[in-house]
């Protein structure tokens, strides 16, 4: 497939990286000019270009970008065809983003990306850090392999990411509607928290819409200031987090 990937940061290099080296046609492009991207970032494959390039005869649009963004961005994405596959990738956080008036009132944040890009979109990759996106991909069958649960309203749509998701290295789980992706948003306790596919379906049930901000807040700010004490913040810890706080 044809794939465009608008964003370079953690989560955006790392998925240019694998879904290239799976054999599909990656474009991947930042707000600056493509030579800003990192080599290692095209090393399977993936080419940097602009980012008014990126959306052109895309089979899938993966959006990788703060949720505070997601404005600026939406005409592009909105340049893609229509029958292209938007996959969201973000999360809200506050204290990054700044205040969402809508998010803070309780939309889902999918939804409300959806209604910024008058698009369908599918959400997933959006649940695992970037520590572990990098560090713990392997192949289907392999024991313990982490799931990523993937949420929209096309059956055709939802199919194709699970497999992308799949060749990125994780087992995918159907986690239904969109409007229940509120369930893998941060603050809930399948969010950064690796569990296998087995185990996921039980974790997205312990969700808790009351709770979930507050104890997303608590874990970036726990995170945050390990951050700072310590230079880095290794995937495990953050796993261990996640676990305890959610």
């Amino acid at each position: 497939m044809k794939i465009g990937i608008i964003g370079s940061g953690a989560i955006g290099a790392t998925l240019a990286q694998r879904l290239s080296g799976a054999g599909h046609e990656v474009a991947i492009a930042n707000s600056r000019t493509p030579d800003t991207i990192a080599p290692e970032v095209l090393s399977t494959g993936a080419r940097a270009v602009y980012a008014a390039e990126v959306t052109t005869d895309a089979d899938v649009v993966i959006v990788s970008v703060n949720t505070g963004n997601i404005p600026d961005i939406s005409d592009l994405v909105r340049t893609a065809p229509r029958d292209t596959v938007i996959i969201d990738t973000s999360n809200y956080y506050p204290l990054r983003d700044g205040q969402i008036p809508e998010l803070d009132a309780g939309q889902v944040e999918s939804l409300w990306v959806a209604d910024h890009y008058g698009r369908p979109v599918v959400k997933a990759w959006n649940m695992i850090t970037a520590q572990s996106l990098n560090l713990y991909a392997s192949a289907p069958g392999t024991d313990g392999r982490i799931a990523i649960a993937v949420a929209g309203d096309d059956a055709d749509a939802k199919a194709t990411v699970m497999t992308l998701v799949d060749q990125s290295g994780f087992d995918a789980l159907d986690s239904s509607a969109l409007a229940n992706s509120w369930r893998q948003q941060p603050g809930t306790p399948a969010y950064c928290t690796d569990h296998t596919r087995a185990e996921l379906p039980a974790v997205l049930d312990r969700a808790d819409a009351q709770r979930s901000a507050r104890r997303r807040d608590l874990f970036i700010e726990v995170a945050t200031e390990r951050g700072q004490a310590e230079g880095s913040v290794s995937a495990d810890y953050l796993v261990r987090l996640g676990r305890t706080i959610y």
